[in-house]
């Protein structure tokens, strides 16, 4: 059995004590990852603070270059990273797995390497010259989920060091062993302490908590539940802390009388069941006109009994197990309560461990559980509309608003319902596509500013104006 070091000042640290990681589609131990007290975090902060000095003062073209050494060593391991994802996180080496998982870590890695944010001239003239400029916070400190470990990761990390900060990062206990390699392979092309790791199973130390409340990070990304994010931001209050909030969603799609069933089934079973369903920007709630509500259920049952689920080391797997033990109960209980109230279309039965099938159920309503709450897991609610107007509201009837999506074979039409959606991104005819050259964050309660381009890179740094 593997026992994982943490990555502190450029070097392993080993500590007293470590906590078991588990293969979520065997149940078997696959590693184990230390189980670091708040201690052992002042190390890290200090060891990141301690690097920001030098760091920070590299030149615009020197953060480039490191930026770019950090993604080609990322690329060289990419292999290796994807199957520690899938054993650790259950999804498929294959199809949208672990392997396009690394692909998509990589692509943003590079394209965030590129970005650079130089100074603004605001003004020259006889009055004097103002220039506005960016710099950067100090140690950022990194909270990151388990659905995708790796990736995410790279989100949070890669727009930090671009903009001269460094960086403390704690990713979930269920997922630490991909992220804790991929921050020992960072560190083969960084200077010490400029990217340092941390992990604990939560049980006795809340290492998240006190990330938050540490009076030297300056900022706090996190990307998870609305619920901790609030969290986040209470105790983060008392220092006054930047916070990168990416919180849960409740993703609506509508579809239009005038949408073909046929051709979008394909794009609507990806949208709501990429990763398992286990996606922040996945389709939770699909609303479909009353014309052709039966035409689309039935293509995407077609669709998705053919979906093959199993362990993700089986490259015929296109889906894997749900990721834990917690998350699967709750997706259980939303189906065993939807089932009461609504039909079962395909799926609904629990399988063995912590498997359970794509799952589409009809007939429910706002207000139902599984239509209300994010079931972040293998089941859609179909919600039949006769009124488009009625479909909006049902849409926006919720606290979040992270993404949205409006399928039609007239774009003009859907750019109009896509425009009266309440949310951060709204696709039209797809849904769930982020990009790296596209800012992407939510409205309402799900999160805090945005990641993702000159925008998101804007948010790891501070302003200053300097009047000549």
């Amino acid at each position: 059995m593997k026992h994982y070091a943490a990555i502190v000042n450029g070097k392993p640290l080993r500590v007293g004590s470590d906590f078991p990681v588990f293969n979520p589609a065997t149940g078997e131990e696959i590693g184990r990852a230390p189980n670091m007290s708040s201690a052992e975090l002042d190390v890290a902060v200090s060891a990141a603070k301690a690097a920001f000095a030098s760091w920070s003062s590299q030149s615009d073209a020197a953060l480039q270059a490191a930026c770019a050494a950090v993604t080609a060593e990322i690329g060289a391991h990419s292999a290796e990273l994807a199957e520690l994802i899938t054993l650790e996180q259950g999804k498929p080496l294959n199809g949208l797995g672990s392997r396009w998982e690394m692909g998509g870590a990589v692509a943003w890695a590079g394209y965030t390497s590129g970005l650079s944010m130089p100074k603004k001239i605001l003004q020259d003239n006889e009055q004097g010259r103002v220039e506005l400029h960016r710099k950067p916070l100090g140690v950022v400190g990194s909270i990151t989920p388990w659905n995708f470990p790796v990736m995410i990761a790279i989100w949070h990390i890669m727009p930090a060091l671009r903009t001269g900060n460094t960086v403390v990062i704690k990713p979930s206990p269920y997922t630490p062993l991909s992220t804790l390699r991929l921050i020992e392979i960072m560190n083969r092309v960084l200077p010490a302490g400029v990217v340092n790791v941390v992990t604990g199973d939560d049980q006795n130390v809340n290492l998240g908590g006190a990330m938050s409340a540490h009076p030297d990070i300056r900022k706090i990304v996190f990307t998870g539940s609305c619920a901790t994010g609030q969290k986040v931001m209470q105790s983060a209050a008392e220092t006054m802390k930047r916070l990168t909030l990416e919180l849960g969603g409740n993703d609506a799609g509508i579809v239009l009388p005038d949408a073909d069933p046929e051709k979008i089934a394909e794009g609507l079973f990806w949208g709501a069941f990429l990763n398992n369903g286990q996606t922040c920007a996945a389709m939770k709630r699909l609303y479909v006109h009353d014309s052709i509500h039966d035409a689309v259920c039935d293509a995407l049952v077609a669709y998705a009994k053919n979906i093959p689920v199993g362990n993700g080391l089986d490259e015929a797997s296109m889906l894997g197990p749900i990721q834990n033990r917690m998350q699967f109960d709750k997706v259980s209980r939303l189906v065993a309560d939807a089932k009461g109230k609504g039909k079962v279309l395909l799926g609904g039965k629990p399988g063995e461990g912590l498997f359970f099938p794509p799952t589409l159920v009809s007939g429910l309503r706002n207000g139902d559980a599984l239509v209300d709450e994010e079931q972040f897991g293998p089941v859609l609610p179909i919600i039949r509309y006769s009124d488009l107007d009625e479909a909006i509201r049902m849409a926006n009837d919720s606290p979040n608003g992270l993404g949205g999506s409006v399928w039609s074979s007239d774009k003009a039409k859907a750019r109009s319902v896509a425009a009266r959606l309440e949310c951060g991104s709204v696709w039209i005819n797809k849904h769930g596509a982020i990009q790296p050259n596209a800012p992407f964050g939510g409205v309402k309660a799900s999160g805090i500013g945005v990641e993702f381009s000159e925008e998101g890179l804007a948010e790891y740094t501070d302003i200053q104006v300097v009047f000549v």
